[in-house]
């Protein structure tokens, strides 16, 4: 934790891009990502090789950062990191630009990343990712076993009366709910199916113990006011083993889900060029070792030279994480089919899931 909600919570109002390290005569960045993208341990080598300094915003939420893109001119971000599911609203919106593939190392991407749907549109590049996770059932092992955490149904069990812990964001919440429910494609849902997830939903509101932010989540894991949070990952629990915290995550047997970041240019970027290399430094060995650790959050790596890498340099996160070439690995969840990836809903619109969302909060 470390004061990451603090500092996320400080750099993420409406207000001036935060400044990094000045140097005589360097040339300026300005990059909106996720919190803890624009720190010195991922970018300070960067800089210091391209006489660059990097300005960062953060935001919280795709919504977020839709806005803060729409109420920017053209060119004030030459950086933006963002999920994988709004990519295309970003292109639709001409808020990126598009971007030449032979530029980045699709050759060294395991076979599943190398076209990911939602990055492309046709043969036109939008958006290159960077790493990835899964998301599933995150619990406390002092109160819960490998073998309850097998089924999302535990989540309804009284054991976990007022301790069930919601991250407070649809889309994670109702996905998981969706795959427990058996939904091949937990997002592209019939009228009907949209409103099973919607009732079974509701059946667990008497477990919830609350809804949280990234920094009430790890506060709420670690003291054990909550048990068990459904729609999260090693994102979040990765963070607290770090610290010792007896909590992991488990892919129930129902499946789990897929997110991923990505990063794209800017439209009207300034210097397009250098912010093609800053995102060709994420795609390196020594970037792809530094996303996967990242402070704020650690992740999975599309990128085989970026395991070998991790491997050899932390080969202890390298185990923890299943990022290891040679035997059962992370990948084989995604190459089993029990992992979907996270989207946006197909046959309702975000103001249905929105608004959904915030009816079951007020129950």
């Amino acid at each position: 934790m470390k004061g990451a909600a603090a500092a996320m919570l400080a750099t993420t109002g409406l207000s001036g891009l935060a400044p990094g390290r000045a140097h005589a005569g360097t040339t300026e960045l300005n990059m909106l990502s996720w919190y803890g993208h624009a720190e010195p341990e991922m970018i300070a080598a960067f800089e210091e090789q391209h006489n660059v300094r990097i300005n960062k915003k953060y935001y919280v939420g795709g919504d977020q950062m839709l806005a803060l893109l729409a109420q920017s001119p053209p060119g004030t971000y030459d950086i933006v990191l963002s999920d994988r599911e709004y990519i295309e609203q970003l292109a639709a919106a001409e808020m990126i630009e598009p971007l030449d593939p032979a530029d980045y190392p699709f050759d060294d991407f395991f076979p599943e990343f190398q076209k990911m749907p939602g990055h492309w549109q046709g043969d036109t590049l939008l958006s290159v990712m960077i790493r990835f996770g899964y998301l599933g059932l995150s619990y406390n092992e002092e109160a819960l076993s490998p073998e309850d955490v097998r089924s999302y149904e535990i989540l309804w069990n009284e054991r976990l009366a007022g301790k069930v812990g919601h991250f407070d964001w649809h889309l994670p919440n109702y996905g998981t709910v969706s795959k427990s429910l058996g939904h091949d494609t937990p997002f592209d849902l019939s009228d009907a199916q949209w409103q099973a997830v919607q009732d079974r939903t509701s059946a667990l509101k008497p477990q919830a113990a609350g809804f949280f932010d990234y920094g009430g989540v790890l506060s709420s894991l670690r003291s054990g006011q909550v048990l068990a949070v459904p729609g999260i990952g090693d994102w979040i629990t990765g963070v607290l083993r770090r610290d010792g915290a007896p909590v992991n995550t488990a892919i129930p047997d129902e499946g789990g889900l897929l997110w991923a970041e990505s990063l794209s240019i800017g439209r009207g970027s300034r210097h397009p060029e250098l912010a093609r290399e800053f995102i060709r430094y994420v795609l390196s060995p020594e970037g792809q070792v530094k996303t996967a650790t990242l402070e704020a959050y650690p992740a999975l790596l599309p990128t085989k030279s970026g395991w070998k890498a991790l491997a050899e340099q932390n080969p202890e996160e390298a185990e923890r994480q299943g990022m290891v070439l040679n035997g059962s690995n992370a990948l084989d969840v995604l190459r089993d089919g029990r992992i979907s990836l996270r989207a946006l809903p197909a046959q309702q619109s975000l103001d249905d899931w929105n608004e959904a969302w915030s009816t079951y909060k007020n129950l």
